[in-house]
């Protein structure tokens, strides 16, 4: 249930190439749809508990291009993802914080770098259509929000004004779990069901660099490199594949699922991308590096632990913080 909003909208003057989005179509893949969400899942769960949501609530996933908006009442926002040149009013503002804005100040979001998406949220979400309980984009099925030049997004409750009694501007420091950027990545596996078949020549994964390909999306990253080969006879017959499998197509070229991927395939899988790593992958851009570290299952479980316990702690700070100055979180 909604409030009577009346107005409480965001209108969107430049989308360059955005979407709503939340962290996917879970429970699903028996019937052949892919889990979708957003690729950097980590960047997206921290933007909605910064901004006093649900972590699954939706919100703005930004790639690449320029982004910016103005809502009509006053919201709270949070920013995270990739580095970007955050502005409200004109005014620099930073990521991985809450940040109040007035109504009719432009919210602007510029010079994406070192990574490819930002994650907007704001306070009690944005309205979109759902489809089996998730507003996630769905190429193949021709499902989600799009969002374009001129779009109003109704937001799904007000933001009372958030002021600071000496330098007007609220300022919050609430240690968000902030992520390595850069220009490399060196993205957690583990193995994977064909490791056997591909010999010495798996070795090169971990001792290789590769370059994101332009062909990349999110139904899979392609990668060139020194691509190990499998030794192996035989075909590989199709059958379900997990989000981030690393394919050895034959080729030149390595395959990593991603969130958009179809449930089966027929490539030999060499390892599988960490539930940690997959949200790093979701950030690089074309043309990076990446490099490939050699994970056990326990040390893959301890990783998505600990990042999981990090948000869950930020989750408490923020609640604290928002009672005290009566901002009404979900």
């Amino acid at each position: 249930m909604t409030d009577d909003l009346g107005g409480n909208t965001l209108t969107v003057h430049r989308a360059g190439i955005s979407v709503v989005q939340d962290l996917g179509r879970f429970g699903h893949s028996r019937y052949g749809l892919p889990v979708n969400g957003a690729l950097d899942q980590h960047s997206a769960r921290v933007a909605n508990v910064l901004a006093g949501n649900d972590e699954g609530a939706p919100l703005i996933e930004i790639t690449a291009l320029d982004f910016s908006a103005t809502p009509r009442t006053d919201v709270l926002i949070a920013v995270t993802g990739a580095p970007a040149d955050i502005t409200v009013g004109g005014v620099p503002r930073p990521q991985w914080e809450p940040v109040p804005v007035r109504a009719g100040e432009t919210i602007g979001v510029t010079r994406i770098r070192s990574g490819i998406r930002v994650y907007l949220a704001v306070l009690g979400s944005v309205e979109a259509p759902s489809l089996l309980g998730s507003c996630a984009p769905d190429t193949i099925l021709g499902f989600g929000r799009s969002v374009r030049d001129g779009d109003e997004l109704a937001v799904r409750r007000r933001c009372p004004p958030v002021d600071h009694p000496v330098f007007r501007i609220p300022l919050f420091r609430m240690g968000a779990p902030v992520p390595r950027f850069g220009e490399s990545w060196a993205i957690d596996v583990t193995d994977g069901p064909d490791l056997e078949e591909f010999g010495d020549s798996a070795d090169r994964l971990f001792r290789s660099e590769f370059t994101v390909s332009p062909r990349s999306n999110h139904i899979g990253l392609r990668m060139t490199g020194d691509v190990p080969r499998r030794v192996a006879r035989g075909e590989v017959l199709s059958r379900g594949v997990p989000v981030g499998a690393v394919e050895v197509p034959a080729g030149d070229e390595l395959l990593v699922l991603h969130r958009g991927r179809g449930v089966t395939a027929g490539y030999p899988v060499l390892a599988v991308v960490t539930a940690t790593g997959l949200s790093a992958l979701g950030q690089a851009r074309p043309g990076q590096t990446v490099r490939f570290r050699r994970r056990t299952v326990a040390d893959a479980v301890a990783a998505h632990r600990s990042q999981r316990h990090a948000v869950h702690a930020l989750r408490t700070r923020v609640r604290a913080v928002f009672d005290a100055l009566r901002i009404p979180a979900t």
